[in-house]
């Protein structure tokens, strides 16, 4: 079960926590897309209303029926995103599916590098209608600077206040773009589809305004992967209100604009038409609120990035890295490598682009492609839940010429910035195929055996005093998934390498399900008192502290009376907890002594890279305190191929020339 069922109650309180979770991209999009679809040309009627109309007809279609109506449903016992949306479709057996969850999640990440600063440079070029000229990268590095520092220490404390910033946020949408809009309702004109049709038709360079109209749906993917923070019911209803304030205030600007028609936003000083709809005295306020506002949706990103990253390592798409856990806030996490990367990608974006007009040219491109991503993955969920085949045709042809039409506006941004998050998006690719691929062909050549036909050697090495005795618990982890079946290196490391004599052998083995948070485990005692397995049942959301859970199947045993804590020792036997446990890990490296094709040997290279600059398996396993061995085996995966001739007589020895 998912744990977060709660999630689906609807209150004012869940509404609020909901808007300050959900919607910080998407809800800061009025800052820039009216802009961008603007940009340099002469102000019309065409271009405004068809603006508009785009804009509406993109948040109705993308955001509201494919992403609040549809993909709500494909949640993974509560949870949402590309990678639970791949977790409940794998179970169809469709290999290739794992390439869209992968370039999904690869682009999403990749679009966290541009967000917060696209959002924040929006939000901090406000000051230049009050003070021009004013120098603005410097306050939005130091923005994003401290948002990246304070995420070590847990953002618990400043979280309480998203839901409130963000409420006064749409607020705000909601009453300038109600005010802008009373002076000219004609502009309402644009709810007619016809207007986009006569923007794309007719004005210059007309497709590929779509570019820029799509950043207005840039954070739908957050509704579906945030899903498990709020709950299905407390999106939709939230999203209800969200909307009205987003085109209410889209709308105001478009007013504003029409009262301008003739003239380029140059001419007008380069004025946003977001803050062209605040009055004088509320600009400094209004700035101040969506500087909060834009700090909010970057935070959210940066939080979902770690879910994300998170998620891969358990289902095996990125290398083991350090997973800290800075609050007892359930569900948040914070990374020091994914952190300090996105601060470093999100710096070199504020440097290179430098003002929030050129960032817009780059943005889009990478999302749009974890769009039609999710959407292959959710025809295979609807026909999982036996959709009629004709309505899962018609939906996904749909969507699939919504969203390619955006990929193809959007690939017009390619050569402007838009090769900044594909350059991202790839090496992302790369680094999760090769460490899948790497790892799934390294465990394919892992040889096991069938366990019983050894129990009573081990039996006996348990029973012989004459070999020192290695630990009282001897607990080795297994990649083994069938109970009856162990790896022959762990038998070689127990028989052969240092024979190890213990009083009860474990074999502990993780199965990484497809429900994101479930925790149970399996006892299976082959010989009572010597040889058990146990087997947990973990969720792709949850972090594999095996030292802690074994420790609490070790404690419920006792209390079946199963197993003996107590020492074993004369001396020790009447101490508490005396019983000594010791892990022994089994880690592989590439043999040199292998004949493998090209494809193989540069997966394996790869993978055993991206493995040596990862944490220990020690650390992924969360047995840093125990007492730990680890042994390296040479990874065989095709010997090469020797002959030799053997001569059977010997030949003479050649007599030397030396005088």
């Amino acid at each position: 079960m998912s744990g977060h069922s709660h999630s689906n109650r609807v209150t004012a309180g869940t509404l609020l926590v909901t808007l300050g979770i959900i919607y910080g991209d998407i809800g800061t999009s009025p800052l820039y897309v009216l802009k961008a679809v603007m940009g340099s040309q002469p102000i019309s009627s065409t271009l405004v209303l068809g603006g508009l109309s785009c804009v509406f007809w993109t948040i109705t279609l993308l955001t509201t029926i494919k992403y609040v109506i549809i993909t709500l449903n494909a949640d993974n016992n509560g949870e949402g995103g590309i990678f639970s949306l791949y977790a409940l479709v794998r179970r169809l057996k469709v290999k290739w599916l794992i390439f869209p969850a992968i370039l999904g999640g690869c682009t999403l990440l990749a679009d966290g590098i541009i967000t917060p600063p696209i959002s924040v440079s929006s939000a901090i070029e406000g000051l230049e209608a009050i003070q021009p000229g004013i120098p603005t990268i410097p306050i939005v590095l130091v923005i994003l600077s401290g948002l990246f520092f304070i995420q070590q220490f847990g953002t618990k404390a400043v979280g309480r206040f998203f839901g409130p910033v963000m409420l006064i946020w749409f607020t705000m949408l909601f009453v300038l773009g109600a005010i802008a809009l009373s002076a000219d309702f004609s502009v309402l004109r644009a709810l007619n589809p016809y207007y986009a049709y006569d923007m794309l038709a007719n004005t210059e360079g007309g497709f590929f305004l779509l570019g820029a109209v799509f950043l207005c749906s840039t954070g739908a993917e957050a509704l579906y992967s945030d899903l498990g923070h709020c709950g299905k019911e407390n999106v939709r209803v939230s999203w209800g209100v969200v909307k009205l304030s987003l085109l209410m205030n889209y709308f105001g600007q478009g007013a504003w604009l029409l009262a301008h028609e003739g003239k380029t936003l140059a001419e007008l000083g380069n004025v946003n038409p977001f803050f062209a709809l605040m009055p004088d005295w509320f600009l400094i306020p209004g700035i101040i609120i969506a500087a909060l506002a834009a700090i909010v949706a970057s935070q959210a990103l940066i939080s979902g990035s770690f879910t994300l990253i998170n998620e891969a390592i358990r289902l095996n798409f990125w290398p083991k890295v350090k997973v800290m856990y800075p609050t007892d806030v359930r569900g948040q996490l914070y990374i020091p490598m994914v952190n300090w990367l996105l601060w470093a990608g999100c710096v070199g974006v504020v440097l290179y682009f430098h003002e929030s007009a050129a960032m817009e040219a780059a943005y889009g491109l990478a999302i749009v492609l974890t769009m039609l991503m999710t959407t292959t993955l959710l025809a295979y969920y609807m026909r999982l839940k036996k959709f009629p085949l004709p309505l899962i045709v018609l939906i996904i042809a749909f969507f699939v010429v919504v969203e390619g039409a955006f990929m193809a506006a959007n690939l017009e941004k390619f050569p402007h910035g838009g090769y900044v998050t594909i350059i991202v998006a790839a090496s992302l690719f790369a680094v999760m195929a090769v460490w899948h691929f790497g790892k799934r062909i390294a465990n394919q050549f892992s040889d096991s055996e069938e366990l019983e036909p050894y129990v009573p050697t081990l039996m006996n090495l348990s029973a012989d005093e004459q070999v020192p005795k290695f630990s009282t618990n001897l607990v080795f982890m297994t990649n083994e998934s069938q109970s009856d079946h162990i790896e022959k290196t762990v038998l070689y490391s127990i028989l052969k390498r240092q024979p190890k004599r213990a009083d009860i052998y474990w074999f502990l083995h993780v199965h990484v399900t497809d429900e994101p948070y479930r925790m149970d485990y399996k006892v299976n005692i082959i010989v009572p008192d010597d040889i058990i397995r146990v087997d947990f049942y973990l969720g792709f959301r949850v972090e594999p502290r095996i030292n802690l859970f074994f420790r609490k199947v070790i404690e419920n045993m006792t209390e079946r009376g199963e197993v003996s804590v107590a020492s074993k020792y004369g001396s020790l036997a009447t101490y508490k907890d005396g019983s000594d446990f010791r892990f022994v890990l089994i880690e592989k490296y590439l043999s040199g002594e292998n004949d493998l094709p090209t494809y193989e040997r540069i997966l394996l290279q790869g993978y055993f890279l991206l493995k040596n600059i990862s944490i220990s398996t020690a650390s992924a396993f969360g047995l840093e305190t125990s007492s730990v061995s680890t042994e390296k085996f040479p990874l065989i995966v095709r010997p090469v191929s020797v002959e030799l001739n053997r001569i059977e007589k010997a030949q003479p020895t050649p007599q030397s020339n030396e005088d």
